[in-house]
């Protein structure tokens, strides 16, 4: 498993932006669809006690939403960028 999951949804637009931001950065992610997955949806709105997405999921820190600044210092917190 990558230090990176993204939980989204196939129609979900901010949820494409997010991976294809991720991409651009050359960092690898695992993605889970929750519409796919009920337990990882569950298991979403569980850890995080929202309902949104995307999820992003970096070791063992969640956010919720597109936040780019949040994302960034996360990254760098973990040494991913």
């Amino acid at each position: 498993m990558k230090d990176i999951t993204v939980y989204s949804t196939s129609w979900c637009g901010f949820c494409h932006q997010l991976k294809a931001w991720l991409t651009e950065k050359g960092l690898e992610f695992d993605e889970i669809n929750i519409e796919d997955d009920e337990q990882a949806a569950k298991d979403v709105v569980e850890a995080t006690k929202q309902m949104g997405v995307p999820v992003t999921k970096i070791k063992d820190t969640y956010i919720v939403g597109f936040d780019r600044p949040k994302l960034e210092q996360l990254l760098r917190q973990n040494h991913l960028i």
